[in-house]
This record gives C-alpha cells, structure tokens and sequence, in this order.
C-alpha cells in the first residue's frame, strides 16, 4: 500500500510563532522553512509514500517544497489548519481515488523515512488511525483509507479529539522522529538531540550563532 501524505504549511512569516523565544522575527521563517523541507525530503523517500501534497499560499515555501517533488496546492480555503488538511485531501483524492491519505506535521525535522513506514504500516488495517505527538496531547499523522473521509482535528489537544471522533490510536515504540513536532524551544532541542535534516542543522547553526 502506497499513501499519499498531505502536509499543510501556513505562511512563513506567520508560522512558528512559539518559537518566539529562541529565534526573532528574522530567524523563524528561515527554521520553518528548513523544518517544512526536511519533513517533505524525508516522506518523499519512504517507500510507503507514492506522493506529497503540500497546501501553502507561501510563495518561497512553494517553489522550495516543489523542487524537492511535492505536489503544490494552493490554501483556498484559507480558513485555517483543518480546512487546508481536507481541501488538500480532496485534490489528493480527485488525482488518485483509490489511494490512502495521510496528514503529516510539516514540523518534523528529525523525520526518519524508515520510521513514518513503520506509522503507515501500522495504520493500513483502520479505517481511520492517528499517532499522537511526543507530548501525548497533540497529533503528527492522520490517517484515512481510500473512501473514508479524513476529518482532521488538529491544533491543541487533538489527540483526545481525534480519539473521540472514533480514529484508532496507533501505540508505537521507536517512532520518535515521527511524532517529534516543533512548537518551542525545548521541542527544537530534543529535535536536534535526536538528529535532525540537513537544511534545519544549518537553519540552528545560524540560530546559535545568533544567540
């Protein structure tokens, strides 16, 4: 089985706001940027992934993620991170009907390609799964087969409402990368701690330099 990973990215300038605290205004796109292409670098080489969609409106993101092979779809919606999660799920859906889809944090620069195999593996029996985030609040991948909608629920404690919308929660052991999201700080240095892409290594070195 080969998935199709939707992944939503907001506009640069906007994004990682929580970062606030270890990287200023100058620094905070450059690292969502790095965290965005690492995610996309790693889930286009997982044997498991046919295709990455990525829904963004940022202009840079766009062309950066489509040279890595990403699918580009523009947020149309633009009302927020669930509806870009179901919109880029439909144009998933309308290019390959039969497919699986999957939404996946675009905040996962430690993302290990062998270990977001072992997630969709995990989730191929379900019809609905989801893998809750290293903070066991939040969600990094969701999960739907072919004809069954997505429903997506992300954003703060998502974990309980994806459970309670009647999506399995996949319990995995040595999935870390894939379920190490970056929100703050302490989350980008557990992130480097387990190694992370190339293009956010040089992303912190620049942050480290700035500090």
């Amino acid at each position: 089985m080969q998935w199709t990973l939707v992944i939503p990215l907001k506009p640069l300038a906007r994004a990682k706001s929580r970062l606030s605290d270890t990287a200023g205004d100058g620094l905070r796109p450059s690292l969502a940027l790095a965290f965005a292409q690492d995610t996309v670098a790693a889930a286009a080489v997982c044997p498991a992934v046919l295709d990455v969609v990525v829904v963004t409106d940022d202009r840079l993101a766009a062309r950066e993620l489509a040279e890595l092979g990403a699918r580009i779809v523009p947020d149309s919606p633009g009302a927020g991170l669930n509806a870009a999660l179901a919109h880029g799920a439909a144009a998933a859906r309308a290019a390959r009907p039969d497919a699986p889809v999957a939404a996946l944090n675009a905040d996962l620069p430690a993302l290990r390609s062998a270990e977001l195999a072992t997630v969709l593996a995990a989730a191929a029996p379900f019809p609905r799964s989801f893998l809750p985030d290293a903070a066991g609040i939040g969600t990094t991948l969701l999960s739907a087969l072919a004809g069954t909608e997505l429903r997506p629920a992300f954003g703060g404690e998502s974990r309980a409402r994806h459970a309670a919308s009647g999506a399995v929660e996949l319990r995995l052991d040595c999935v870390d990368s894939v379920r190490r999201d970056v929100d703050t700080g302490d989350d980008l240095r557990a992130a480097l701690a387990l190694g992370v892409g190339p293009r956010t290594a040089a992303a912190a070195a620049r942050l480290l330099i700035a500090d």
